[in-house]
C-alpha cells in the first residue's frame, strides 16, 4: 500500500528523491516482515502498489534481504525494479502483511490490454466492472 501517495507520478517522485537521498544504486523498500515465499517473488514476482483504493503500477522485483537494526530488531529490505509497469485498476482495500495474487487474478499491465489508454482510469474500471470493456 502506497500510503500519502496521490497518483503513480507522485510515487515516482518520491522513490526518485529516497534514492537520490539513500545514494543507493538500486531501489529499495523496507518492511517489517519478511515474506514466507520469497523464491516465488524472486522468480518473476512483481510489489503490486495500492494508491487511493486501487492497484495502479507494479515494479518487478529483484531481491529479498533480512536485515538487523543496531537495537536488535529485524526487518526486510526489498530491492525493486525502477521501471514503474502500469496496471489495469484493480479495486483493493488497504490491507496489511503480504498478499500472494496468482497470475490469473492479478492486474493485467495496461501495454497488454488492448484498451484504449487515453481513457481515465477510474473510468476504465468502472466500465471492466460492468464488463463492458
Amino acid at each position: 500500500m502506497a500510503v500519502g501517495v496521490d497518483n503513480v507520478d507522485h510515487l515516482a517522485t518520491i522513490q526518485k528523491k529516497r534514492k537520490q537521498s539513500a545514494k543507493a544504486k538500486r531501489l529499495r523498500v523496507r518492511t517489517r516482515n519478511m515474506p514466507r515465499r520469497v523464491e516465488e517473488l524472486l522468480d518473476g514476482g512483481s510489489m503490486y502498489w495500492i494508491i487511493k483504493g486501487y492497484v495502479r503500477v507494479r515494479q518487478r522485483i529483484l531481491a529479498v534481504e533480512r536485515k538487523q537494526e543496531a537495537e536488535g530488531r529485524s526487518y526486510c529490505e526489498i530491492w525493486l525494479d525502477p521501471a514503474l509497469v502500469r496496471t489495469q485498476l484493480y479495486p483493493r482495500k488497504p490491507q496489511q502483511g503480504w498478499r500472494y495474487l496468482d497470475d490469473a487474478d492479478a492486474p493485467a499491465d495496461l501495454g497488454d490490454t488492448g484498451m484504449d489508454e487515453n481513457l481515465p482510469p477510474e473510468m476504465a474500471a468502472e466500465l471492466r466492472e460492468l464488463g463492458l470493456i
